[in-house]
């Protein structure tokens, strides 16, 4: 799973959230290292509504300009949950060799 659609879940595992929501979400949760522009958010989310990972929530008019939200489904929740595993298992391998690795953790 690519980083970008792991911190969009991510961001959608707390509730519904409209694009704007998200792109700020996914700014906090990467400490500000990933910044994602609106056309890749947008980009993505179609994708993973394709994937049945994602599903619109609820429309509404603000200001005149439609806004979407987008919730996790349950398959969107398996995929994040697995993904988060396989980091946290890869992530303790790697802990652990640098630690077998004559300590070089500082």
């Amino acid at each position: 799973m690519q980083e970008a659609t792991f911190l969009i879940l991510t961001a959608l595992a707390a509730g519904s959230q409209h694009g704007y929501g998200i792109l700020a979400d996914v700014r906090q949760i990467s400490e500000g290292r990933v910044r994602l522009r609106a056309g890749t958010l947008y980009t993505a989310l179609d994708r993973l509504r394709a994937d049945g990972l994602v599903a619109v929530d609820r429309e509404e008019i603000v200001e005149g300009r439609l806004r979407r939200y987008y919730r996790l489904t349950p398959e969107g929740g398996n995929a994040l949950a697995a993904e988060a595993a396989r980091l946290r298992a890869n992530a303790a391998a790697a802990l652990s060799r640098l630690d077998l690795a004559g300590g070089l953790l500082t």
